[in-house]
């Protein structure tokens, strides 16, 4: 039951980060990689207060934590926030609720896992969904297709980094909190060096606004992986996919004005989530 708590509310903070992010780029002139690094700095301060208070320093095998953080957040959040920007926080979270699909994609072809016909109904619902999303003819003018590329790029990313953690936990010492840490620090100096290299005007002043986001992201991370370590990933996998719904009800709640949520959104949104549970289920 520990499990099924910890993922629902992974993925109702995941939501809330999104719209939040949305706000955040509104309201300040930061680019998307500054408002990226802007948002897990604060996150890597949560998740590090856990780790403190957990107060587990087995550090066997912290490496490979660190290379998950490279994947996410270090690149997905990057991608993510790109994603938003040009999307809008609900089509974004709709466009990462297809990450179930590149999961076994992944499984399929690497891990050699058996092709299951419930897994490939998931499939199918989920195409449909995201079929629902690009063909979508009463979105926002400011929704621009790029967006929701950046944001299935992110996907791509966030399915790898989750594959690679589900592996890295089975068995391991380390405590979720402290790997949590690791994973967002390594990932904060990705997005550090991608912002200098890329010479994007930086400011500390943006902070302010991407704070509350950073917040809701590293509370998000602490209870994913506090999750996947207390439950099977056919448990957990499934409700972490419904932060796509959390992501459009909030957007729908609290940005009405610039977020249109019409019925083809809401279906793919729905479709793309019953993918995800039929794959959880089957997987």
């Amino acid at each position: 039951m520990d499990a099924v708590a910890l993922a629902v509310c992974s993925a109702a903070l995941f939501g809330g980060m999104t719209v939040a992010l949305r706000t955040a780029l509104g309201r300040s002139a930061a680019s998307a990689e500054l408002g990226a690094l802007w948002t897990v700095v604060p996150a890597f301060a949560v998740v590090l207060v856990a780790a403190l208070v957990r107060f587990d320093w087995d550090v066997a095998g912290l490496w490979a934590f660190a290379l998950a953080g490279f994947l996410g957040p270090g690149l997905s959040q990057t991608l993510f926030t790109l994603g938003v920007r040009e999307a809008g926080p609900a089509r974004a979270s709709v466009a990462v609720g297809t990450a179930p699909l590149f999961s076994v994609a992944i499984a399929l072809v690497v891990l050699g896992e058996p092709v299951v016909a419930g897994v490939l109904a998931g499939a199918a619902l989920i195409v449909a969904g995201g079929l629902l999303l690009i063909r979508e003819r009463d979105r926002p003018l400011h929704v621009r297709r790029i967006g929701l590329a950046y944001a299935l790029g992110a996907t791509v990313v966030f399915a790898t980094r989750d594959n690679l953690v589900r592996w890295l936990a089975t068995g391991s010492d380390v405590s979720p909190e402290l790997a949590a840490a690791v994973t967002v620090g390594s990932g904060v100096l990705v997005i550090a060096t991608w912002v200098v290299r890329a010479r994007r005007p930086f400011s500390i002043a943006p902070l302010r606004f991407f704070a509350p986001a950073g917040v809701l992201f590293g509370l998000s991370y602490v209870s994913l992986l506090e999750a996947f370590y207390r439950g099977p990933v056919t448990v957990v996998s499934p409700l972490v996919a419904t932060e796509s719904l959390w992501g459009v009800a909030l957007s729908a709640l609290f940005l009405r004005r610039s977020e249109v949520v019409g019925v083809r959104l809401a279906l793919g949104a729905a479709a793309i989530v019953a993918g995800g549970v039929l794959i959880g289920i089957f997987r």
